[in-house]
């Protein structure tokens, strides 16, 4: 079983930065990828990043690349979004989440085993 705990979600203006922590813990030895998905009001939830855990292969989806990077502390077992010009609509709950099994893609919410509880990120205009 694996546990994932976030941070580092609020309210900032459009334009700044924030940076989202999730810190695994359990059975993190078979850890194959992270992500970060989100859940705008009224909408799906959406990929936004993933990091494979050994190779540190990325993939963003289009709406965030070039503005969201996602890393990985492996001595921490955390991953991170840093999330640079930050605009109103990617206002949403960011949720971190977790697979120990193997996928020739890492962009798929089925993929994923373990969820974080979300945080909530809201951008002013």
């Amino acid at each position: 079983q694996v546990q994932l705990v976030e941070s580092g979600g609020g309210l900032v203006q459009a334009g700044g930065s924030l940076r989202l922590s999730c810190a695994a813990s359990g059975r993190t030895f078979s850890m194959y990828a992270m992500a970060w998905f989100r859940r705008a009001p009224e909408k799906e939830r959406e990929f936004v990043a993933c990091i494979r855990w050994s190779s540190g292969w990325t993939s963003y989806a289009d709406s965030v690349k070039g503005r969201f990077t996602i890393s990985r502390d492996n001595a921490k077992n955390t991953v991170y979004l840093q999330m640079n010009s930050l605009k109103p609509e990617d206002t949403a709950v960011y949720y971190c989440a977790a697979t120990g099994q193997w996928y020739s893609d890492c962009s798929y919410s089925y993929e994923y085993d373990y969820w974080g509880q979300g945080t909530q990120v809201t951008v002013s205009s």
